[in-house]
Formats: C-alpha cells, sequence, structure tokens
C-alpha cells in the first residue's frame, strides 16, 4: 500500500514537470518561468531556440523526479533522498540555468 501511495503521488508530479518541459518546447510565443511574470516576444532574439532551450531544462529537471518515483520500488530513503535533492538544489539550480537562458536569448 505504501508504494501505491508513492506512485500516486510520484507519477502525476514527475509527468506534471516533463508536460511544463514539453509545453515549453512547443510553445510559440517566449516561455515564463516566474509567476506573474511573462516574456515579451520583443525581448528574446530566437524564439524558438529560447523555448528549446527552456524546455530542455524542464524535462532533464523532471528526470530527478522520475527517478526518485521508481526508486522508490527499491529503496523509500533514497528515493526520499531524490526528491530532497530535486528541491534543495534542484530549484535554484533551475534559477540560475532559466537566468542564463534568458540573458542568452534576451535581444
Amino acid at each position: 500500500m505504501e508504494n501505491l501511495i508513492w506512485y500516486i503521488i510520484m507519477i502525476p508530479c514527475s509527468a506534471l514537470l516533463t508536460g511544463i518541459g514539453i509545453y515549453a518546447w512547443n510553445r510559440k510565443k517566449p516561455m515564463w518561468f516566474w509567476s506573474g511574470k511573462t516574456v515579451k516576444e520583443t525581448e528574446i532574439s530566437d524564439i524558438t531556440a529560447y523555448n528549446h532551450a527552456n524546455g530542455i531544462m524542464w524535462i532533464v529537471y523532471s528526470i530527478i523526479y522520475w527517478m526518485a518515483a521508481f526508486a522508490g520500488i527499491w529503496n523509500s530513503i533514497a528515493a526520499l533522498d531524490l526528491i530532497i535533492v530535486g528541491c534543495v538544489i534542484g530549484i535554484p539550480v533551475l534559477v540560475v540555468v532559466y537566468n542564463r537562458i534568458y540573458a542568452r536569448y534576451k535581444v
């Protein structure tokens, strides 16, 4: 039962992050990162490349959560450690990577 609850939580969360990456990759207008702030088309030099970079960032970030979801099969402590790493280290890394992507494609 413990594993079932783990999967009910982890698989949708992992899929959501992967979905954000796919959405960013396919988006025609510039993808945003910060809640409440949009990126104008006039701010970005190459919208397609910018969105692809954002998509890759989110998909790579989701991998740690997919790993945690499936690590729960063998070791719940290792899975929890992956979640902690994803949150404590992953979120600040996301911010840094996004700022680099934005700076690279900013007009």
